[in-house]
């Protein structure tokens, strides 16, 4: 009966210092807690009794109720048992494994698959937070956040009860129905809002497309260089990605490599090429829907940014171009208002709309109706047309002010894209390791530069800089193009000498 005793008293005195020490959390938390974890490490021995409700409340100076909060959770969780008339008893519990007590996980279990390893490097491209030259990050500072608010609020407050219901019906109607109409006027979509399927964004789109329309093994073009997007999509899904090579026209259909299986998808961003930047003219096409027509394939457009044109009006939709075509439309939010939002589209032609949006209700479920109701009202007032525009003039002024930072490195050589569309430039470089060194050096000067060679699935690849403007003041762009023009004004010196030396020590 002394031990029971002793080992009450070290219970108790115990559980004082641990509420001593820990004042964050409530007190029933830090009691069960602490038994909790004495009961797994083996402190506490199975059988072992513990001290009443009463005694623990009395000693430790905690109301009753809130002792009994803790030691019921352990009752219910298996970890502690009651004795009818004896108290409180620490449960008969099996061993865990030893190879659980007294080694990590084996390298085995903690193995990624070949498709997760082979995933994981396509996330070296991705943008990296709101500084330069994160690509693909809007201006977020000229975002109109006051007046969303109040439209989120005011939809939120009149909100239907069933919106807050599972949904399947592709989303919200007065979303399609305004989407609908701008993308007839800005984008000459063939397209009804029954044709419209609302996704958590363009990648969520791009998974429905590959898991509806291709099976493991199959085969897709995609554009070299190519956004890693598309590129981490499709092979997550298990399709076999062919490379096609992008000229100043885009994907090239006659350049697939000899013996290619035909495909079954094929990605472009013919209005504004990711990364290059180029324009697909009409030509290339209808070369690229003839091709697709022999193939039985299916196009998919990722239309991501063709709102932000400088020079040129908005060229027309691939989709647009006849009423029956084999093309799938992609468009998404998160470039021309915010990517938080998470909210794309597909447009499908009519026999594909019925199934694509069952499978998305299943896969993924449809949700955010509130928000797509503000939004709705957000393009039918006007406002997501003049935000586009002051974010023309926005973009089109920084990236006048990226040139004109780096001006002093163009002139000694360095070559940028010329810009007409979208939200980067691209410098061309040399060499890789030059690329490298550049990388290596920006990231101690906090900004973000990504190399062009990433954007090739076959390597080398281009050496170059994807340099986004859109999402940094012109005050950071001038810093870091400034900086990025000294640097590889430096590395150009550096390499002239190192030729030079070479030259001398072969002659």
């Amino acid at each position: 009966m002394g031990t029971i005793r002793a080992r009450s008293d070290w219970i108790v005195e115990a559980l004082a210092t641990c509420l001593t020490k820990s004042t964050a959390q409530p007190r029933a938390q830090c009691l069960y807690e602490a038994l909790r974890s004495w009961i797994q490490d083996g402190e506490l021995a199975s059988g072992s009794a513990l001290p009443s409700s009463r005694r623990l409340a009395r000693s430790l100076g905690l109301g009753r109720n809130t002792v009994l909060a803790a030691t019921d959770r352990l009752v219910a969780e298996g970890f502690v048992e009651t004795r009818q008339g004896a108290g409180l008893f620490v449960a008969e519990l099996p061993a865990p494994p030893k190879a659980l007590r007294d080694a990590p996980l084996p390298t085995a279990a903690m193995r990624l698959s070949r498709r997760g390893q082979r995933l994981l490097d396509f996330c070296a491209t991705l943008s990296t937070g709101h500084c330069a030259f994160a690509p693909g990050v809007p201006a977020l500072d000229q975002f109109p956040r006051e007046r969303w608010q109040r439209l989120l609020r005011r939809h939120q407050h009149r909100a239907e009860t069933r919106w807050f219901d599972y949904q399947s019906q592709g989303g919200l109607p007065a979303l399609r129905e305004a989407l609908c109409d701008y993308l007839r006027l800005s984008r000459s979509v063939n397209c009804r809002p029954e044709q419209i399927l609302i996704t958590q964004g363009a990648q969520q789109g791009f998974e429905l497309i590959a898991r509806m329309l291709a099976d493991p093994g199959d085969t897709a073009w995609i554009e070299e260089p190519g956004y890693g997007g598309a590129q981490a999509c499709f092979t997550a899904a298990g399709l076999n990605i062919v490379p096609v090579a992008v000229d100043d026209d885009g994907l090239q259909p006659e350049a697939v490599p000899a013996g290619s299986p035909a495909p079954r998808l094929i990605y472009v961003t013919p209005s504004h090429q990711y990364p290059s930047g180029v324009t697909m003219p009409q030509a290339r096409r209808l070369a690229l829907l003839a091709a697709a027509e022999r193939h039985g394939a299916w196009i998919v457009e990722d239309d991501y940014d063709s709102e932000f044109r400088y020079t040129t009006a908005p060229v027309a939709s691939l989709q647009g171009l006849a009423v029956h075509t084999p093309v799938i439309y992609v468009g998404t939010f998160s470039k021309v208002l915010y990517p938080g939002l998470r909210l794309g589209y597909l447009v499908l032609p009519d026999a594909l709309v019925d199934g694509f949006r069952r499978a998305n209700a299943r896969l993924h479920r449809e949700g955010q109706y509130v928000v797509q109701s503000a939004l709705a009202e957000f393009i039918v007032e006007g406002h997501f047309a003049r935000h586009v525009a002051r974010m023309r003039t926005c973009y089109r002024q920084r990236q006048a002010a990226l040139r004109d930072a780096l001006a002093p490195a163009v002139a000694q050589g360095l070559v940028l894209s010329q810009g007409q569309a979208g939200m980067h430039l691209v410098a061309r470089l040399d060499s890789h390791a030059t690329e490298s060194q550049l990388v290596e050096a920006a990231r101690a000067q906090g900004i973000v530069l990504s190399p062009l060679s990433r954007y090739y699935l076959q390597g080398p690849g281009q050496p170059g800089l994807v340099l986004g403007y859109a999402g940094a003041d012109e005050v950071e762009i001038d810093r870091a193009g400034t900086w990025l023009s000294q640097a590889w004004l430096a590395a150009r010196q550096a390499s002239a000498q190192a030729g030079e030396a070479k030259a001398v020590s072969s002659s």
